[in-house]
């Protein structure tokens, strides 16, 4: 039986008895995982891995949620304000960013003739180049203006870009453990690891001629690796365009920008000097070092986004 069904269900025996019934509780979510459930702060205790019905959409850390109370617990919907503001903010960015795709004309005809009606301008010469987006731009040279130049379009930022890493792994004692995803501490008593994230030249060609405004990047905690509970990210810089054949080093940090609980997924802003160094060139990736089991974690992703200002 499906969640939707589920719920039904109890809809109806909350409709047909005066007592029983449908009962909820309010719980704070603490991460949202990959698979789309979420883990919860609930009257004290921590819950993994709870189910959503599709009423609770755009599922974020630190929302306040109505669940249903059972043996198999299950998140009915967010409670607070109408989220239809920040629905609309969104909506608008997007299409923004949609807009930046387009080139609008309002008219293009052509004829072996000069142009019948008044306020045309022959032009002399034509002038062309990429604007900061990489779209094109016209500048119509005049022998002589018979009217006001319409004002020029603002000057876009470039567009926005996501970066996957070519490479990941991990290493303990100086030498890399095949097959491993990146991780940090020690769970087994046999040495601290490191973990690694490799994107060759790709940053600092994304970033060349730009001027970088933010840069994020996103993980996921791995299961079976470590405590269930939220796990902090020693995150480091490092110089390394593909993974070393031994050891990996680490540049700057640590930086404790995320903590994850196993299976959350969640996203970090590096600071501006580590965006910095990555843009320009003098750091080329992201790292993670740990120590002991208090430390012990593994992740997945490292894709970057990357937001320009010029």
């Amino acid at each position: 039986m499906g969640i939707r069904d589920e719920f039904g269900k109890d809809l109806d025996t909350l409709g047909k008895a005066a007592a029983g019934g449908l009962q909820t509780v309010s719980a704070t979510v603490t991460d949202v995982t990959e698979d789309g459930t979420v883990h919860l702060l609930m009257g004290g205790a921590e819950l993994y891995d709870v189910a959503c019905t599709d009423a609770y959409r755009n599922r974020k850390a630190g929302d306040t949620v109505a669940v249903r109370r059972g043996v198999v617990p299950v998140v009915l919907w967010r409670l607070g304000d109408d989220p239809a503001e920040a629905d609309t903010a969104r909506t608008i960015e997007v299409a923004q960013d949609a807009a930046q795709d387009l080139i609008a004309v309002s008219a293009y005809t052509w004829g072996t003739g000069a142009p019948a009606g008044a306020g045309w301008q022959q032009v002399t010469q034509l002038w062309t180049k990429k604007d900061g987006a990489g779209k094109g731009v016209l500048y119509a040279q005049l022998a002589a203006a018979g009217d006001t130049s319409p004002d020029a379009p603002a000057t876009r930022p470039p567009k926005t870009v996501t970066i996957a890493p070519t490479d990941a792994g991990a290493w303990r004692g100086g030498r890399p453990l095949a097959g491993d995803e990146p991780s940090q501490g020690d769970w087994t008593g046999r040495g601290n690891r490191r973990g690694g994230w490799f994107y060759g030249s790709r940053i600092s060609n994304a970033c060349a001629g730009k001027t970088v405004a933010k840069m994020t990047v996103a993980f996921t905690r791995k299961r079976g690796a470590g405590i269930n509970g939220k796990v902090r990210m020693q995150l480091y810089l490092h110089n390394h365009a593909s993974p070393p054949s031994g050891q990996l080093n680490l540049g700057d940090g640590p930086e404790g920008l995320l903590s994850l609980a196993v299976g959350a997924k969640g996203t970090a802003t590096l600071p501006a000097a580590w965006r910095n160094a990555l843009a320009s060139g003098s750091a080329r990736g992201l790292a993670i070092y740990g120590t002991g089991q208090s430390q012990y974690a593994a992740f997945t992703g490292g894709k970057l986004t990357i937001t320009f200002s010029t």
